[in-house]
């Protein structure tokens, strides 16, 4: 079977509930598109049948990939894009807050020769059809502000939506640098993204907010601050150093 041109890498962590909807509605939307096409689920030690419900898909085009425990979504993000094949992977979250079909407006600057594309939510041409809870809303406006100014991010509205599409080539090299398990991996991968001098393209897309995320915001934004923090004494060489192999 030749390479597919879009794999779709989703993180999953006991999503026994949503992945059979989101499954369904990403084989619909791709099984209408022209070009070869994949789906990659990273099984992040769930405990619920999410691994036993994806290996029982009936397209071959679904795999599974997983290890023993509960690792993080950083961790399972990383596994799935040093593993994936595709000459595009986008990365997307199980509960689909950004529809399939937005990945058409991430399209045009990858195939023009952008290696990584992320979806945003704040842009003008952006659509949010259910915001967040306020204290979200305003807790991740807080957190982005930050991470442009002491990651290097400048310029990038919303490092945080779980829609990015980048090359083969530039998921291999960021990702292979990254170690970050938590949800930091966002910021974490952009910055590396920036350190090797990869273009960044950031499309508005349609979004909504839908319940059941894993995210605990205090928890985890305190968290967030001290990785930053982290990889900005760290440095650029330092946070170029690392170099995991593909198939670790």
């Amino acid at each position: 079977m030749s390479v597919p041109k879009l794999n779709i890498v989703i993180p999953a962590y006991n999503e026994e509930s949503r992945l059979p909807s989101t499954l369904a509605r990403i084989v619909e939307y791709l099984q209408t598109q022209p070009y070869q096409w994949a789906i990659t689920v990273v099984d992040d030690g769930s405990t619920d049948g999410t691994a036993e419900l994806v290996r029982s898909q009936p397209d071959s085009r679904i795999s599974l990939l997983g290890y023993p425990g509960n690792k993080g979504k950083g961790h399972a993000v990383r596994y799935g894009m040093l593993r994936a094949e595709g000459e595009f992977l986008l990365l997307s979250d199980a509960d689909l807050a950004t529809p399939i079909e937005e990945v058409e407006k991430l399209f045009p600057a990858a195939e023009t020769g952008c290696p990584v594309v992320i979806g945003s939510r704040p842009l003008k041409d952006s659509k949010l059809e259910i915001r967040q809870p306020k204290y979200r809303e305003y807790g991740g406006r807080a957190l982005n502000k930050l991470i442009q100014s002491l990651g290097g991010l400048g310029g990038i509205s919303d490092t945080q939506c779980g829609f990015k599409l980048f090359s083969h080539h530039a998921a291999r090299e960021i990702f292979s640098r990254c170690a970050l398990n938590n949800f930091s991996y966002d910021f974490e991968s952009l910055m590396v993204a920036r350190d090797l001098g990869l273009e960044i393209s950031e499309v508005g897309v349609r979004w909504r907010h839908i319940e059941g995320s894993k995210l605990r915001p205090f928890r985890d934004g305190i968290n967030a601050v001290r990785d930053l923090i982290k990889l900005r004494m760290m440095g650029k060489s330092r946070r170029l150093e690392r170099k995991e192999p593909i198939g670790n």
